[in-house]
C-alpha cells in the first residue's frame, strides 16, 4: 500500500518559516517527479513546486517563487518544502504528490492529472 504522509503544518505568524516533509512508504519515488500543491477554503487545489527525480530540476507557481523551495531525499524517500516569508495568502491545505512512472530526466509536471499519488495534507495558516 502506497502512503504519502505530510508533516510540519501549523499556525505562523506573517513573516515566519515552517518546513514541510513528506515521506513515502510503501514504494520508492526515488526516479519519479513530485510535487506540493494547496487548497485554500473555497478555492481549487493549486500548484505550488515540483521536482525531477533527482532534483536536479524544479519549477514555482509565481507566488512562492523567491520564497519557497522544494527539495527531496530520495535516500528517505522524503519531499520536503522550506516556506520563508510567508504570508496570509498562504493559508491552506498543503498536499504532496508524487508520479507513478519515470517519464524523463529533468520531467515535472505543474497538472494535478500528473500524479497518481496524493497525501492527506497538512494545514499551514498564516496570521496577519
Amino acid at each position: 500500500q502506497v502512503q504519502l504522509v505530510e508533516s510540519g503544518g501549523g499556525l505562523v505568524q506573517a513573516g515566519g518559516s515552517l518546513r514541510l516533509s513528506c515521506a513515502a512508504s510503501g514504494r520508492t519515488f526515488a526516479s519519479h517527479a513530485m510535487g506540493w500543491f494547496r487548497q485554500a477554503p473555497g478555492k481549487e487545489r493549486e500548484f505550488v513546486a515540483a521536482i525531477n527525480w533527482n532534483g536536479g530540476s524544479t519549477d514555482y507557481a509565481d507566488s512562492v517563487k523567491g520564497r519557497f523551495t522544494i527539495s527531496r531525499d530520495n535516500a528517505k524517500n522524503t519531499l520536503y518544502l522550506q516556506m520563508d516569508s510567508l504570508k496570509p495568502e498562504d493559508t491552506a491545505v498543503y498536499y504532496c504528490a508524487g508520479d507513478i512512472n519515470y517519464r524523463g530526466r529533468d520531467y515535472h509536471s505543474r497538472q494535478l492529472s500528473a500524479y497518481t499519488y496524493w497525501g492527506q495534507g497538512t494545514q499551514v495558516s498564516v496570521s496577519s
